[in-house]
């Protein structure tokens, strides 16, 4: 079964002492620069490269010399960590194998959620560096800043706004419900299983009680999706 807390000795993510108002930039700024490229391919296109290159260097720079204080990548729970995110890749891509047809209904393809279908030129999808880069991207920086903005501050914020006051992992059904729905959202198409992963990173964020064990889950998913997607061609996971 897994851990119900960090075991004598192992490092704990929970935050101590006070902490600025402020604090909550280190949280959510690497999110709204995400936000802000997805914004700004729809209005001002880049090349594929470029925009690949510039995503990475900016992302990966904002994360390092400006959420660094708050980032946390020594799991307590390794193992049954990695197993949880092999899990949420079988939710993952589960639907779609067992009923080929299940993504194209009108339920997750709308004017709302969008199309299954990738970002990527096909001209891009068998050239080596812009599949290395959207890997680089998938499986090492989403992580970090998904669960920095929804696991670690989002959940806690939602419980009270002087988050900083809120062990990580505290559980409010209001908060964890509302988190699961809004990282769901955030999936288009696939909303359906990014309620799922939502729901069980959410709650291995209430298990464990550390960023560094989420991230690990996410970048296992995340990781195993990429090769899924390059190994069957199934690009459409690559929005």
């Amino acid at each position: 079964m897994p851990p119900q807390q960090a075991a004598a000795g192992q490092p704990s993510d929970v935050e101590t002492g006070p902490r600025p108002a402020d604090q909550s930039a280190r949280y959510v700024a690497p999110f709204v620069v995400f936000l802000a490229f997805l914004a700004l391919q729809s209005v001002l296109p880049l090349p594929l490269m470029a925009d690949f290159l510039l995503r990475t260097a900016v992302l990966g720079g904002v994360l390092l010399f400006y959420s660094r204080p708050v980032i946390r990548l020594r799991p307590a729970f390794p193992l049954s960590t990695i197993l949880l995110g092999a899990a949420v890749f079988i939710v993952w891509i589960g639907p779609d194998l067992l009923f080929p047809h299940y993504r194209q209904h009108w339920v997750f393809q709308n004017a709302l959620t969008g199309a299954a279908r990738t970002s990527m030129p096909t001209t891009a999808l068998t050239e080596p560096w812009p599949l290395f880069l959207r890997v680089l991207r998938a499986a090492v920086i989403t992580p970090i800043v998904e669960e920095l903005f929804w696991r670690a501050w989002l959940m806690r914020w939602l419980i009270s706004p002087r988050f900083s006051t809120v062990p990580l992992g505290a559980y409010s059904p209001s908060a964890f419900w509302l988190t699961a729905v809004l990282f769901a959202s955030e999936h288009g198409p696939y909303w359906d299983v990014g309620l799922a992963a939502g729901i069980l990173y959410n709650w291995w964020m209430i298990r464990t009680k550390s960023l560094a064990d989420c991230i690990l889950a996410h970048a296992v998913t995340n990781g195993l999706l990429c090769a899924w997607v390059i190994a069957t061609h199934n690009w459409q996971y690559w929005l």
